[in-house]
């Protein structure tokens, strides 16, 4: 695995993929940019994908939903319930796809960590099952991750570049 710059793709155990990230942003912002809806949507999703509903309740039980639209017309939606919020250190969460694509709804938890003005963001999806969690290894979803992390990666730059003016 990790045949994207700057991403770290790793598999902790049998039902979990941990993917390590690293952005030239406080750890504020970079959790903001993972629950805010205005932010989300301007970031979240591969190149040509674009989120058209974003909802997010963000307490412990609250919900959250975002459809995209990709090319082609393609559509994607996914939603799920907030299990822990740690601002600005830790969220943990659901995530299951309309589609369902991978059997099953995995338990996503990011942990932030600041260091020199740099923020290393870790997630980790833990999956019902192996086979749930090696369908999501072969799709492309370190692309799209690594993607949406580029995309990011400019949205960060752009308030930063804002907040010093």
């Amino acid at each position: 695995m990790n045949g994207t710059p700057g991403v770290q793709v790793t598999t902790p155990s049998d039902t979990e993929i941990a993917m390590t990230r690293a952005f030239r942003a406080p750890r504020r912002l970079v959790f903001d940019a993972w629950t805010r809806p205005e932010l989300v949507v301007r970031w979240y999703g591969a190149h040509g994908w674009t989120i058209v509903e974003c909802e997010i309740d963000l307490r412990v039980g609250g919900a959250w939903r975002f459809v995209w639209r990709g090319p082609g017309g393609a559509g994607m939606a996914a939603s799920g319930r907030y299990r822990e919020i740690a601002p600005p250190v830790r969220l943990v969460y659901t995530e299951s796809f309309d589609d369902h694509w991978y059997p099953g709804e995995s338990l996503v938890t990011h942990e932030l960590h600041e260091a020199h003005g740099r923020t290393t963001l870790t997630t980790t999806w833990r999956f019902p099952s192996r086979q749930a969690r090696d369908l999501v290894l072969r799709s492309p979803m370190e692309r799209g991750a690594a993607e949406g992390f580029e995309r990011l990666d400019g949205v960060l730059a752009a308030i930063e570049t804002r907040r010093q003016q």
